[in-house]
């Protein structure tokens, strides 16, 4: 089997000759050529997101890893911008005019994908016009509730984001309206990916760890559940909640495929859910970044032993810690398709 076949092949619940790998974050801060490059560049982030060649050139770079995916680089926000709620990195995103009342959320509008994220089309076609065929190309978007979070905050999130979470109580049915805004944004811009060559998708409820069961419940899953759904029969799906522990929500939002918190091993998702169940993961990315050599290689070949080689696809707990040493990560992927 070719390397452009194999995550296309688990995608599909088959098993593959090789466990197919790619890391969250895997074209960025990482790397020292993304270094290099983002540095001669002199853009700002936001603006090096716009930029279809530098954008191409960065998402190509995991190429020397060994990994079986490229994902092109943008950032979950990237819909906001025409919306109206544009962000700057300086260096985290921060929002140039941050959101003081309902009528500001509801003053965001929708856009033409195809007239105003032009952009993104040219970095796919840039990349499969490099690639031919070598690898397949992974698209993804931020998760509704994860962008209004964003936006409501003005900011990027740590451990908490109060402001948000306040807005939402107290202002429900505008945080709805909003999230139906941008729900149908996000299927027609992952369908604007998939007709731009992307062999799968992954959605972002990058704030899943900031919520509790209703929250989630409420303003998070039926979201998630209509864009899986709208793209049931467009493209496959993967479902990434950052931190989120709960398997049955996972499982309810409707993806094809589940990227699992290091919290919750394949051998148990696979015993409630199903042994014909696929997933992505779930090495704990802070091993990688931190571990010893022999205790990554070890928890590595773990997953893999847990994923069988059938329908797994080999990836991380969440993206790739800025202070991750670049040789971790090339023995990880030497590890990974030699187990």
């Amino acid at each position: 089997m070719k390397q452009s076949e194999r995550l296309i092949s688990a995608l599909r619940g088959e098993e593959p000759p090789t466990v197919p790998v790619w890391l969250m974050r895997q074209a960025g801060r990482t790397d020292p050529a993304y270094r290099k490059l983002k540095e001669d560049a002199a853009l700002p982030l936001e603006e090096l997101f716009r930029h279809p060649e530098l954008a191409a050139q960065i998402s190509l770079l995991p190429r020397r890893l060994g990994i079986d995916g490229i994902i092109f680089f943008q950032d979950i926000l990237t819909i906001l911008s025409p919306m109206g709620a544009h962000f700057v990195f300086a260096p985290g995103p921060t929002l140039q005019q941050p959101i003081e009342s309902p009528r500001d959320l509801d003053a965001l509008a929708p856009f033409d994908v195809n007239a105003d994220l032009g952009f993104v089309g040219e970095t796919f076609d840039r990349i499969h016009a490099e690639l031919g065929g070598a690898l397949p190309v992974l698209g993804f978007a931020g998760a509704p509730l994860t962008l209004a979070i964003f936006v409501l905050e003005g900011k990027s999130f740590g451990t908490s984001a109060d402001r948000a979470m306040a807005f939402l109580r107290e202002h429900p049915a505008t945080v709805h309206a909003f999230l139906e805004k941008l729900t149908d944004m996000t299927i027609e811009y992952l369908i604007y990916q998939a007709d731009h060559g992307a062999v799968a998708v992954q959605l972002f409820e990058s704030a899943a760890f900031l919520l509790d069961m209703d929250t989630y419940r409420e303003f998070a899953l039926p979201y998630q559940q209509c864009i899986f759904s709208a793209l049931k029969e467009v493209t496959p799906t993967i479902q990434f909640a950052r931190e989120w522990n709960d398997l049955e929500t996972l499982d309810a939002a409707g993806a094809d495929v589940i990227s699992l918190p290091a919290s919750i091993s394949i051998t148990e998702a696979r015993a409630r859910l199903g042994e014909d169940r696929v997933f992505q993961g779930n090495l704990d990315n802070g091993l990688l970044a931190t571990g010893s050599p022999e205790a990554i290689a070890a928890a590595a070949r773990d997953v893999v032993a847990q994923g069988g080689h059938r329908g797994h696809i080999f990836n991380l707990s969440h993206g790739l810690l800025r202070e991750t040493p670049y040789e971790n990560i090339l023995q990880l992927v030497e590890v990974v398709h030699e187990a």
